[in-house]
């Protein structure tokens, strides 16, 4: 008969030091997620607290109550800014996937004259720090008269070069035979792309959806800049300004930032197995 491994010498300290090893891994992470979530855990206690200037010390509130949520909805237009909000994030997130889609297909499917060369340039584009275009995008949107519409606030998120890069990683990935064979049957290069390669995508989609949807939701600068009244506001925008209006009273201010994170929250979490999926099958391919 064989030997037990508890026989072997030096088997027991072996698994002591992995036991070890796991526990202070563990312990770090648990520390490190405490940490990281002090501050949202000091915004639910103030959001929900009696005191109205509560939050400057206790994370635990002596009275939990709606009461700030309610004098926030009575007294700020919140419907209109989720509506915003939703719009906003909701129409760039469905033009991302379209556009981004179709460009990452091209860029891995077709072949055509200059495709890597405009390939580097999506790159290339992506170190371009936002506040370089910043101006030039506005100045042209004034010209257009779309300062202060929902075609302003629209227009320059459409596409992502992120989003075309991650696309492309994924699709390239992804066998040939399954497009010649959709071309055998008589298939064009839309039908191909769209009956064949695009459902394929979907954890990559996910994951583009999941990040654009999140990004755009939280986007303060160009809001911020192309809206310039109350109406147009977002929801970080209007959070900005109900902090220079009550910046006293901060179970208002955390309630409206609580607004603001709630549904970002609730959507990662109801989709982060698509997202872990989607980053692992197309952020490392290609």
């Amino acid at each position: 008969m064989g030997r037990s491994n508890y026989e072997y010498p030096g088997y027991e300290a072996s698994g002591a030091r992995y036991w070890s090893k796991t526990t202070l891994l563990y312990g770090g992470v648990t520390l490190g997620a405490i940490i990281w979530s002090l501050p949202f855990w000091w915004m639910l206690s103030t959001a929900f607290s009696a005191d109205p200037t509560a939050g400057a010390v206790s994370l635990i509130p002596e009275v939990t109550t709606l009461e700030n949520f309610r004098v926030l909805f009575a007294s700020e237009p919140v419907f209109r800014w989720f509506l915003n909000t939703i719009v906003f994030a909701g129409t760039v997130t469905l033009f991302n996937l379209v556009f981004d889609s179709l460009a990452g297909y091209a860029l891995a499917r077709i072949d055509f004259v200059g495709r890597e060369k405009l390939f580097l340039l999506f790159v290339a584009t992506v170190m371009v720090p936002a506040m370089v275009t910043l101006i030039p995008v506005y100045v042209l949107l004034s010209e257009l008269g779309w300062v202060n519409t929902y075609k302003g606030l629209i227009a320059p998120l459409i596409a992502n070069p992120l989003g075309i890069f991650l696309l492309r990683q994924h699709f390239k990935g992804l066998p040939s035979a399954l497009g010649d064979a959709a071309k055998i049957d008589g298939c064009n290069e839309f039908q191909t792309f769209y009956k064949v390669y695009l459902p394929l995508a979907k954890p990559a989609l996910a994951t583009l959806g999941i990040y654009t949807f999140v990004t755009t939701w939280k986007n303060f600068e160009w809001p911020l800049i192309i809206a310039n009244s109350e109406s147009m506001y977002t929801l970080p925008v209007a959070l900005y300004a109900v902090r220079n209006q009550y910046f006293t009273e901060w179970g208002l201010v955390m309630a409206a930032a609580t607004v603001i994170v709630g549904p970002v929250i609730l959507v990662f979490m109801s989709a982060q197995k698509y997202f872990i999926r989607g980053m692992t099958l197309s952020g490392m391919k290609g």
